[in-house]
């Protein structure tokens, strides 16, 4: 775990690896402590869904440090997900399925490109294929996670027969070891929110419709309204409804707020209406106050409000403790990084 002194005078980087279990409660807190034990990094936030059957990690530290952690991760991920019976809400491509570098302070993505290749050859000796993606992509259309996306584990066995489709690191043939494992993606990008709309609907067509309007790719060659946006509609059994799934790739060119307020007005076209918003990891504080700021405008109260009021403005209109509690200094990247450090 990292001291105050090496998180304030140190190159800081945030690693956010995905992995494909979300229901195995012990090996989940393995890889926890797994984080949590590697020296330089502070393990800031676990989150985890059964239904998507997915688990975020948000870790922080220095890139040498977070970059160990990842690897360390990664072994725990290698030695209890079998890809050959993972299923789940959330796609996917391997146990440990994405491993973003984030520069956040004092470090450049030049210098995380260079870990994340580093740390892609490492976990490529170990018999998985990995992919990058972002900064770091080594062609164009890798530089999208979804287009590594496409088929999913199920189709890598076909697409590792492809020269358009063969790893930057790794075997290129389909293998015991890889049927296990799946692909692994590492990339390095910018701070991306994660968010989940709750909509007063079973109806998981009515989710997928309000995605293929507002995400950036649209449908059918139409363009969707917002650009920077991800997002797709799915079932949660969990919570009983159908879930409007986004990601922000770019907040401050597609405030998580504006997007929260369109989805509410396209559910009540349909007769329905949204019920609150599920935060998957951590978010900025520029997003949240950004957010406190618009709904204070809409009362008349912007020049009234204390930063500790907007942030509770916020997360009241966005509905993020619709379904759990949300705390800030928990639940706010640089809340949650001051805490860590007391």
């Amino acid at each position: 775990m990292c001291t105050d002194d090496e998180i304030t005078t140190s190159p800081l980087v945030e690693c956010v690896p995905n992995v494909s279990e979300g229901k195995n409660k012990r090996n989940i807190e393995w890889m926890a402590d797994t984080i949590q034990n590697t020296d330089g990094v502070t393990l800031l936030h676990v989150d985890s869904n059964a239904d998507a059957n997915r688990t975020v990690y948000t870790f922080a530290g220095n890139l040498q440090s977070v970059s160990n952690a990842a690897f360390a991760l990664f072994e725990v991920v290698n030695k209890t997900v079998d890809m050959r019976t993972q299923k789940g809400a959330h796609v996917r491509n391997g146990g440990m399925d994405v491993c973003p570098l984030i520069p956040v302070g004092n470090v450049t993505t030049e210098e995380c490109v260079v870990e994340a290749k580093a740390l892609g050859r490492r976990i490529g000796e170990m018999g998985v294929p990995v992919y990058l993606y972002g900064a770091a992509a080594t062609s164009r259309p890798r530089q999208e996670l979804s287009w590594l996306r496409k088929g999913q584990y199920e189709a890598l066995e076909a697409k590792l027969r492809h020269r358009e489709w063969q790893p930057d690191f790794g075997p290129t043939e389909w293998t015991p070891q890889v049927a296990r494992s799946g692909s692994v993606q590492i990339g390095v990008r910018p701070f991306l929110i994660a968010l989940n709309v709750n909509l007063k609907t079973k109806d998981v067509n009515v989710a997928k419709n309000i995605a293929r309007k507002i995400r950036s790719s649209g449908f059918g060659g139409q363009k969707g309204e917002f650009p920077w946006l991800k997002a797709d509609g799915w079932w949660m059994a969990g919570y009983d409804c159908a879930q409007v799934t986004m990601n922000f790739t770019n907040h401050h060119e597609t405030p998580v707020h504006i997007v929260y307020e369109r989805i509410r007005e396209l559910a009540c076209q349909t007769g329905t209406d949204v019920d609150g918003a599920e935060l998957i990891g951590l978010i900025p504080l520029s997003a949240i106050l950004t957010a406190g700021l618009y709904y204070a405008a809409q009362s008349g109260r912007i020049d009234q409000l204390s930063e500790k009021e907007l942030i509770a403005l916020a997360i009241h209109q966005l509905g993020l403790q619709s379904r759990h509690s949300f705390e800030p200094t928990e639940r706010i990247f640089e809340k949650r990084l001051d805490s860590s450090r007391k």
